[in-house]
Parts: structure tokens; C-alpha cells; sequence
């Protein structure tokens, strides 16, 4: 089963890791899911910080 990664140094979608995994999220499904890491990161931070003000 091939994984995607994002790369955030590059900001690059690696097929397999290719690179030091702490610049490495993942690892995803697909490439889309890998290419959207950032945004799915930002609105779980948010998220969290929605709940944390609540508290």
C-alpha cells in the first residue's frame, strides 16, 4: 500500500518517506489527503482553541 507524506520544509507531497521524518506529516492514504495536511492541522488547532476558550 503506497502512503503520501507532506514535507514541510518543501511543502512537497513525498510518495513514500523519502525524507527525515520531522519534516514529515503523515503518513495519508492519497496524495490529495497529503497535499491538504496543513488546512486539516489549522482547523483542528482552531478547533481546539474554540474549545479551550469555551473552557
Amino acid at each position: 500500500m503506497t502512503e503520501y507524506f507532506y514535507n514541510t520544509r518543501t511543502n512537497q507531497v513525498e510518495q513514500g518517506r523519502q525524507s527525515d521524518w520531522s519534516q514529515l506529516m503523515g503518513p495519508y492514504p492519497t496524495r490529495e489527503e497529503a497535499a491538504q495536511a496543513l488546512e486539516k492541522a489549522r482547523a483542528r488547532n482552531d478547533a481546539w482553541d474554540a474549545q479551550d476558550e469555551e473552557s
